[in-house]
């Protein structure tokens, strides 16, 4: 006789409510899904003569999507470079770094580590364009960004020092001295040959 048909999944773990069999044409339909649905199906089917089973397993992959990416960057000479990327898909991703098209690798200067790129002391030769490679072995997807490293000698005209301050004896001035620079300036100060260092006053 035309045997009934039920479904079950092999590790013990009862069928999601989402999941629709059809008992007669033998069909079982899940929507929507989900890692957790990955797993070991049985089709049981039986009539009077016996039961017999068939298993099959469900693999759910997805290629990799972006979390996170890394975004220009423009710093200064000396300064430190920290980029994050990150990445979810399954199986989960890996991660590589290149370099104007090169691939880059952990170094004395440079420290990579998963979807981590530091770069402690910035030198002009790090300016270049970098991308974060995620993959896994349904996909690949690349992450792009510029870093540019800016150095400069000082200058005031931004900012430039007043020319005169007018204050009362016994008063108090600020003289401002913000130099554009990179790297950061050392600021000296100076009253006519007279170097100033710090005291009370």
């Amino acid at each position: 006789p035309v045997p009934s048909i039920s479904w079950k999944r092999s590790d013990g773990n009862s069928l999601a409510k989402k999941i629709q069999h059809n008992r007669t044409r033998g069909v079982l339909e899940i929507p929507n899904v989900q890692q957790e649905d990955e797993g070991s199906y049985e089709c049981i089917a039986g009539n009077t003569r016996g039961t017999n089973i068939a298993r099959g397993q469900l693999f759910v992959y997805a290629p990799p999507e972006w979390d996170k990416k890394i975004q220009n960057a423009f710093l200064s000479l000396y300064d430190s470079l920290f980029w994050e990327c990150k990445a979810r898909g399954t199986p989960n991703p890996s991660y590589s770094w290149l370099k104007n098209g090169q691939p880059l690798v952990s170094e004395e200067r440079i420290q990579i580590e998963n979807g981590t790129l530091l770069i402690p002391m910035l030198n002009l030769s790090d300016s270049g364009l970098y991308q974060c490679v995620a993959e896994n072995k349904y996909g690949t997807i690349y992450a792009n960004a510029e870093l540019r490293v800016i150095a400069a000698a000082p200058d005031f005209s931004r900012n430039p020092v007043k020319k005169l301050s007018v204050v009362q004896v016994g008063g108090e001035v600020t003289i401002g001295c913000k130099p554009s620079a990179s790297p950061r300036a050392v600021v000296s100060w100076r009253k006519g040959s007279e170097i100033l260092r710090h005291n009370q006053r």
